[in-house]
């Protein structure tokens, strides 16, 4: 029996203005759905518009067009109070945990302060549920009365993410929530996340461009390029049979831990130079740098279409 769907975003675009006459498009009609319960990869080299996408999913952005669909509404013709009832519903784990963290505020108070906006629980209640939070994630309770700067970079993390948890949402973004980490850290912090995915039923899209940890935690991932979504398709398909050109080249790129295969393996290496997202001709993004690029590839634009079962792909060559 398939899964209810949470989240549904529909030709989602986010543009900027940066100029008189020059619009960025960061996020040019971008349609994926998440399942109750599932994680949705996104992945695609830095500037692609992966993080963008994800910021205005949770409304930190207004979308310039589209629709984000959750539990039947659009999160960005909400009123006040529904935004309020939205962000009670969803989170976002941010990407620097130097950064997010308020330095001034106990380790107590940034996790207690979506509970008090939310006037979820107070007095006794409240330390109880703070001490709670921070025993999920792996620290302890005496860490309520630190400040930020005394953590390491992973305990950062962990924080970041027992405030996202403090006001029980169902989907949470995390936002390349490993990249700024080290490598030794990195894999704990996405078993946690995968064991408060088993323990509390959340909803992920994860934002990464660790195609490796991301086949790890993912059921499905998208692949997006210059502001576009290029392939979608479960982890398995996707990394097994990658049907884009563009995620051909971003897999051959993963080392291989056995020095046989790694050393015998082809990898693709992309020529050219990646294209401006600010007014971008038509045709496909990606044209320029494809090995397999026809006419037809530099003058239309290629619609994400399904050509296999539940794998989609926006590609003249399908």
């Amino acid at each position: 029996m398939e899964k209810e769907i949470l989240i549904q975003v529909k030709n989602l675009k986010k543009y900027f203005k940066v100029g008189k006459n020059a619009i960025l498009k960061a996020v040019d009609d971008v349609s994926f759905d998440i399942r109750r319960g599932e994680t949705l990869g996104l992945v695609g080299e830095s500037g692609c518009g992966k993080t963008t996408c994800g910021r205005t999913v949770m409304g930190l952005y207004s979308a310039t067009d589209g629709q984000v669909i959750f539990n039947g509404e659009d999160i960005h013709s909400l009123d006040k109070k529904g935004k309020k009832e939205f962000t009670r519903r969803a989170q976002i784990i941010f990407q620097d945990p130097y950064a997010s963290l308020n330095p001034r505020m106990t380790v107590g108070d940034i996790i207690g302060e979506g509970i008090d906006v939310h006037n979820l629980y107070t007095g006794q209640e409240r330390t109880d549920r703070i001490y709670k939070l921070l025993e999920i994630v792996g620290l302890n309770k005496e860490h309520a009365s630190r400040f930020p700067h005394e953590f390491s970079g992973g305990q950062r993390q962990r924080i970041g993410i027992a405030r996202a948890l403090a006001i029980e949402p169902d989907f949470i973004v995390c936002d390349e929530p490993i990249s700024a980490l080290d490598v030794s850290i990195q894999a704990q912090i996405v078993n946690l996340l995968i064991k408060l995915q088993q323990e509390l039923g959340l909803t992920y899209l994860f934002i990464a461009h660790d195609l490796s940890m991301v086949k790890h935690i993912s059921d499905r991932v998208g692949v997006m390029y210059l502001g576009t979504m290029v392939e979608l398709a479960s982890s398995h398909d996707l990394y097994d049979k990658p049907l884009h050109p563009y995620t051909q080249a971003l897999l051959s790129a993963i080392p291989i831990p056995d020095p046989e295969v790694e050393k015998n393996r082809k990898r693709i290496v992309l020529e050219g130079e990646v294209p401006s997202p600010i007014n971008p001709k038509p045709g496909c993004r990606f044209a320029a740098r494809c090995r397999f690029a026809k006419p037809e590839c530099f003058e239309v634009n290629p619609v994400l279409k399904e050509v296999e079962k539940d794998h989609f792909v926006a590609c003249h060559l399908f």
